[in-house]
């Protein structure tokens, strides 16, 4: 009985997700024609003007158009120094491969050191 109830829902939602599909393709396509804009246009600026303004700006190549419309924001100085950069990148790299070594990290934390400080750190109550 389970099979014949599973397959009679089966077909029934193949056979309704087929009719949606046909009513949803078989609606009216309301496209239109190109819009063609009869009125002329009317420049604000001459054409000896626009082609001054584009020859005041020496475009040698298209990079340097691109360069030009990017706009980008002047490079800042900095005392940070490649050899700063370098050195602080390979000793994380050292880290990063010290902690995911075979053993989890557990002997790159043996070697750190625990100093505490003035205070003391305990698990339970202090003794006096």
């Amino acid at each position: 009985m389970n099979r014949k109830l599973a397959s009679a829902l089966s077909i029934t939602i193949t056979a309704a997700a087929g009719l949606a599909a046909a009513a949803m393709a078989s609606g009216n396509a309301y496209a239109d024609d190109i819009t063609i804009d009869t009125k002329p246009f009317i420049s604000t600026k001459t054409r000896a003007e626009v082609r001054a303004e584009v020859m005041g700006h020496t475009l040698t190549s298209a990079a340097s158009e691109w360069a030009m419309q990017m706009n980008h924001a002047p490079q800042s100085q900095s005392a940070y120094t490649r050899e700063q950069a370098k050195a602080e990148y390979i000793a994380a790299r050292n880290e990063v491969s010290s902690r995911n070594a075979e053993d989890s990290g557990s002997s790159y934390f043996a070697t750190l050191r625990r100093g505490t400080g003035s205070a003391i750190i305990t698990a339970g109550p202090v003794a006096h």
